[in-house]
């Protein structure tokens, strides 16, 4: 059976997923769940990968524009501690500034999608465009 590849975009509020297609070619936006504890979180995004035939989770690590790494970035490896320490499923992370700006951007300027849906929608959109670059570096046809 031929697997899927997950993208999250980790947020203090939201966490955006997104998944591959089974030829790991192309991202699309998944869902977004509320951000709750790691270990809840941990455990919805596991029974997702599950349900979906996840073998790899990209996450996308907010490093800073000059290349350092913040508070945000601790908080996503203290994620990646709890998943590794509840799944079999490999992670790995990508270098995601600017993904959800340019979400944003994306549902401003090409969707036309007003502010009160884009909040629904833009931290999926953000975790499609992590794992699209994750696949555009790592997968080869």
């Amino acid at each position: 059976m031929l697997s899927r590849l997950m993208g999250i975009d980790y947020g203090f509020k939201n966490i955006g997923i997104a998944m591959s297609d089974v030829t790991h070619t192309v991202a699309s936006p998944f869902s977004i769940i509320e951000n709750l504890s790691f270990k809840k979180n941990a455990l919805r995004i596991l029974k997702i990968a599950e349900e979906n035939d996840v073998s790899l989770i990209v996450l996308g690590l907010p490093v800073n524009m000059n290349g350092s790494f913040g508070e945000m970035t601790k908080i996503v490896y203290k994620f990646i501690k709890v998943i590794n320490s509840s799944s079999y499923i490999r992670v790995e992370t990508i270098d995601e500034r600017l993904t959800t700006m340019q979400a944003e951007k994306m549902l401003i300027n090409e969707a036309n999608i007003s502010r009160r849906k884009r909040k629904y929608v833009k931290d999926k959109i953000a975790a499609a465009l992590i794992l699209q670059t994750y696949l555009d570096i790592h997968v080869t046809v």
